[in-house]
């Protein structure tokens, strides 16, 4: 494919440690957008029925030992638990990569200087925190150098995450708070559309129906923020009409202290990111 030695040298592969949901949602990303052509991507997992299902549902190469694939490798995604940190980083330091190999890390809460030092080597690192509507490419990544990052580093990692959604280049001292924001976001937004589908039913709706609503709705509403460049308080104000229904609903939103229920939540899983990154480098 053309476009391929734009993301990897000629003779040059990406792999994927760790096969699981956002593992092969990266991988199948790269593939459809035409970045990689099958024989340049392999992926490793340690269970024997991921394997069997990420080779036949991709057609890549998949080990349980990739050190044979390694040394040949541009990319490498490390999409493992934290606390399997310490043994992935240890396999891969085993299979003595090449120099300027460049490792993205997409585990929660782990800094860059952690990765650096657990897997020992001079190579550069990108840490990235992705969330799951990369599934159907519709996610929100950041991204931000380590040490030996260059800002080549930086845009190979961007256009890998852009083709599962949208990817941003941050400080890393925002990386744990974008991960309780954006990384845990759609759960909460789960838990809302939830929430507002149920109250649809209350007041006589069908459920289907009140889901339907509830999700057109919540993309909408995401839509405009996008797209129109208002804040979301300008928008609110154009459907709350003086003594009308919204503004009803808006205010009893208010005496349940939406506001500060919401931002309590995205701080203490801001503080849980910061609690599964020192546990890991205890590993």
């Amino acid at each position: 494919m053309s476009d391929t030695a734009m993301l990897v040298p000629a003779g040059r592969k990406v792999g994927a440690i760790g096969a699981g949901v956002m593992g092969q949602t990266l991988i199948k990303g790269l593939l459809s957008a035409g970045l990689l052509a099958r024989d340049h991507v392999w992926a490793a997992d340690r269970s024997a029925d991921t394997r069997e299902a990420v080779a036949r549902e991709t057609g890549i190469a998949v080990y349980e030992d990739y050190r044979e694939a390694l040394p040949a490798t541009d990319v490498v995604l490390v999409c493992v638990k934290p606390a399997q940190m310490a043994a992935a980083l240890a396999g891969a330091r085993a299979a003595h990569p090449a120099p300027d190999t460049l490792f993205i890390s997409i585990l929660a809460g782990v800094t860059t200087a952690q990765l650096e030092a657990a897997l020992d080597l001079p190579n550069p690192w990108v840490r990235a925190m992705p969330n799951t509507p990369c599934v159907i490419g519709e996610g929100m990544t950041v991204v931000c150098g380590g040490t030996h990052a260059t800002a080549r580093h930086l845009e190979t990692a961007r256009r890998i995450f852009a083709a599962v959604g949208r990817c941003e280049v941050v400080e890393e001292a925002y990386c744990n708070a974008v991960t309780a924001l954006s990384g845990s976001g759609p759960a909460y937004m789960y838990l809302v559309m939830e929430a507002l589908a149920d109250a649809g039913v209350r007041v006589g709706l069908p459920r289907d129906l009140a889901l339907t609503l509830v999700a057109q709705t919540m993309l909408g509403s995401a839509r405009m923020v996008q797209q129109m460049g208002r804040h979301p308080a300008a928008l609110r104000d154009d459907v709350t009409t003086p003594a009308g229904s919204t503004i009803g609903g808006l205010l009893m939103l208010e005496d349940g202290k939406i506001r500060s229920v919401l931002a309590r939540a995205v701080e203490e899983a801001t503080r849980i990111v910061d609690a599964l990154g020192r546990s890991a480098s205890k590993k």
